[in-house]
């Protein structure tokens, strides 16, 4: 089978694709037929930043060829669709029971590694904002995989007023389409009229003017692996708060949590209330386009690798 790879950190350009045996399941692993890869800002930072580089993971979907041993509730032949730690850019992943959730007829591999990780983190964290309806949301990299989903989620929650910010504008109308009211540029002096909250997915030097963009008592989600710093003087005068929130706390600690806004996410897909948008898809072999097209935020909407 084909797996990507790499053995040193750096760009795009340190990927490379590898033939390896198919690997055969452990006790409570699946042996999957990738059929779909979701490629997420994190992972593509970790290919620069990893001191030591690991393996790809991320978030897959396919089919289950064989089951380890102890497994129930899955079987060859499933559709799932799940989170694996190492080696998920590949023709076949061992992904974990706990990890793993069945892909409902009428959606495909693509749809589910678009919708559910990024929708998971997009909901979690306006879970940890606390919206009131009425309220006004900014949602930062409001293009991106998780922050479109975000934009929608927080409109559907009852925002009265949602404001997305992003990199470049030539992606304010994409924005605007999934129910922004307002798009402002990273860059802009004003951000407009302050929001109650804010999910924050980029971090960084972005960090403080998206404090600053908060009204009296406001909330910051922070889920992005950006970092950054905010000034306490900053939060005090203004009575603010900045929570960090992060998914894969919530999977492995509040598993019964994870599983009910799964079911929502899928519930608000067939109803046609939230579509994730797919930005373009990768072969494989691609996977180093795949990442540039992160890094350079090119991209309105998920990227998405298909072996």
């Amino acid at each position: 089978m084909r797996r990507v790879r790499y053995d040193r950190q750096g760009g795009p350009e340190v990927l490379f694709v590898e033939e390896a045996p198919v690997p055969e399941p452990g006790p409570g692993e699946l042996l999957v037929r990738v059929a779909a890869v979701g490629v997420t800002l994190p992972v593509v930072r970790k290919v620069r930043e990893a001191a030591d580089p690991i393996a790809l993971g991320g978030e897959i979907a396919g089919e289950v060829v064989r089951a380890g041993d102890g497994v129930t509730g899955f079987a060859p032949g499933d559709r799932v669709t799940g989170l694996v730690f190492g080696h998920g850019y590949a023709d076949y992943a061992l992904l974990h029971t706990a990890m793993a959730s069945p892909v409902p007829n009428g959606a495909s591999a693509v749809d589910a590694v678009a919708l559910v990780r990024s929708g998971l983190v997009a909901r979690g964290a306006l879970e940890a904002a606390r919206p009131a309806p009425g309220e006004a949301a900014l949602i930062t990299a409001a293009a991106s995989g998780v922050g479109h989903l975000a934009v929608r989620l927080a409109r559907l929650h009852g925002a009265a007023r949602v404001v997305g910010a992003v990199s470049d504008p030539s992606k304010a109308d994409f924005v605007r389409g999934l129910g922004a009211d307002d798009v402002v540029g990273y860059d802009a002096p004003d951000w407009g009229e302050p929001v109650d909250y804010c999910l924050d997915g980029v971090g960084g030097e972005l960090l403080a003017p998206a404090v600053a963009a908060l009204a009296p008592h406001g909330r910051l989600v922070a889920y992005s692996s950006g970092g950054g710093t905010v000034s306490a003087y900053d939060l005090l005068v203004g009575a603010k708060s900045v929570t960090g929130f992060q998914m894969a706390l919530i999977a492995r600690g509040r598993p019964g949590l994870y599983e009910e806004w799964r079911r929502d996410l899928w519930r608000l897909f067939h109803a046609g209330e939230l579509r994730p948008v797919v930005h373009a898809e990768f072969d494989l072999a691609d996977a180093a386009a795949a990442h540039a097209a992160i890094e350079s935020r090119v991209n309105t909407g998920k990227i998405v690798l298909t072996p």
